[in-house]
């Protein structure tokens, strides 16, 4: 299957994922030395406002365009799945985002079944697109992570932690609001 530009670009954000990962493992190293966690988040963050450009850039060239395609409406969504819950998920493993737990389970929970109901849907040839709710989440969670990577650059205190919660709760209720969309939009399509 040949690909088209916006397609190839939701492509490259799957593919930034796995530098992305790297950077933030670098993070959790002391071997190179006491200024690599705050290198490795600067690298991190570069990587991510770049895969996060490219969905932006994807959707603006694929509506002027009208390069709307089926692979785009359902890989474009699943690269930002990939790239803010990898993100999310890491960020809950080191201190002090041991808090980010609940928020991101719920925001894996309402993923998990969004993909799940657009999987059974898309077999009856059926792909609902991303709707105001949905790219308002992803937005938000976006921002929410690139505030995470600067606040690790800059050095955490109390405050910052605080902030950094607060952004990823509201991800997560934004997250819920649009899975509750989606479900009532796959509602009749289910109940055939």
């Amino acid at each position: 299957m040949k690909l088209n530009l916006p397609n190839k670009l939701t492509v490259l954000r799957v593919i930034l994922v796995i530098p992305f990962l790297g950077a933030l493992y670098l993070m959790r190293t002391e071997f190179f030395g006491s200024d690599t966690p705050k290198i490795s988040a600067a690298i991190a963050l570069f990587i991510f406002a770049l895969a996060s450009f490219t969905d932006f850039l994807d959707g603006y060239i694929a509506r002027k365009y009208k390069l709307i395609t089926t692979f785009g409406k359902f890989m474009d969504p699943l690269a930002d799945k990939i790239l803010t819950v990898s993100a999310l998920i890491y960020f809950c493993t080191i201190w002090p985002f041991y808090s980010f737990g609940l928020p991101v389970i719920l925001i894996i929970i309402r993923e998990f079944t969004v993909s799940g109901l657009r999987l059974v849907t898309a077999d009856k040839g059926v792909v609902v697109p991303a709707n105001i709710w949905g790219k308002l989440k992803t937005a938000f969670t976006m921002i929410a992570i690139i505030t995470v990577l600067v606040f690790m650059i800059t050095g955490m205190n109390n405050l910052m932690i605080y902030i950094a919660l607060g952004l990823v709760w509201v991800s997560a209720i934004l997250t819920l609001i649009s899975g509750f969309v989606y479900i009532k939009a796959y509602a009749a399509f289910l109940t055939e």
